[in-house]
């Protein structure tokens, strides 16, 4: 049997289409024959099935799917587990084990379609995203400044695992909000929470497709919180939505 398991950094993903990994296992007779991994392809409608289908994979394993994902998988005889989570080897050895068991599905499908699969609830909150940070962890207070933040936190919102990135553009002279803003475009988030962002960052942001929800205070963990409860919203107008004083 050969099973493609959604993969992000070393844990199963909870979005097969967005992963950034597949890790394709081979096992016969309860031993791993072969295993590697791959890039995700690409995000095109029922792009996946017929891509994994081609490989040879007989079963996926995610944290959820859409249910025309489902159906794609189920036409070409693929086995779809859902309602995984864990580490990759955590779930492996489950696999060879025998003990394996799926469950619901991590999304709560929605309307349309995207990345080869329905979209879902939890794409739009389920994400990494970016908070600037006066510390390196999520206990730390969220940074009222963009430009001249101290720390960069790049957030998994499913699992809170997070990178902390210093902030090398503090001390600098000048531009340093549109020098921040073309970091994280480099890292492909698609938000970014943080107390008060100038004209010049935001539209730097902005282009590059990252939303930027401004006004933000309390600690890392509880602004990830809210914005997975759909509590805070898109600023539109950095000077009218911020409720910090100075543009930085």
């Amino acid at each position: 049997m050969k099973i493609a398991i959604s993969t992000d950094g070393n844990s199963v993903s909870a979005h097969f289409g967005r992963c950034p990994l597949f890790t394709i296992v081979e096992i016969e007779d309860n031993k791993i024959i072969k295993k590697e991994t791959i890039d995700n392809p690409g995000h095109h409608p029922a792009f996946l099935p017929q891509f994994l289908g081609d490989k040879g994979v007989n079963a996926i394993i995610a944290g959820g799917a859409g249910q025309r994902a489902l159906d794609l998988f189920n036409e070409k005889g693929i086995e779809v587990i859902v309602g995984i989570s864990g580490t990759i080897n955590e779930v492996i050895d489950k696999i060879v084990a025998g003990t394996l068991e799926g469950g619901e599905t991590l999304c709560n499908p929605g309307a349309g379609r995207g990345y080869g699969l329905e979209k879902t609830e939890c794409e739009d909150k389920n994400m990494k995203i970016c908070v600037t940070s006066e510390g390196d962890n999520l206990d730390a207070g969220v940074d009222p400044r963009f430009g001249r933040c101290k720390y960069f936190l790049f957030v998994d919102t499913d699992t809170l695992s997070f990178e902390a990135i210093e902030n090398k553009n503090i001390n600098g002279t000048g531009g340093v909000g549109i020098q921040s803003a073309q970091l994280l475009s480099e890292k492909e988030i698609k938000v970014v929470l943080t107390g008060n962002v100038g004209p010049n960052a935001f539209q730097t942001l902005k282009a590059a497709g990252i939303d930027v929800i401004t006004g933000v205070s309390g600690t890392v963990k509880e602004a990830v919180e809210k914005h997975k409860k759909g509590e805070l919203k898109t600023t539109d107008n950095p000077n009218v939505d911020s409720k910090f004083g100075t543009q930085i």
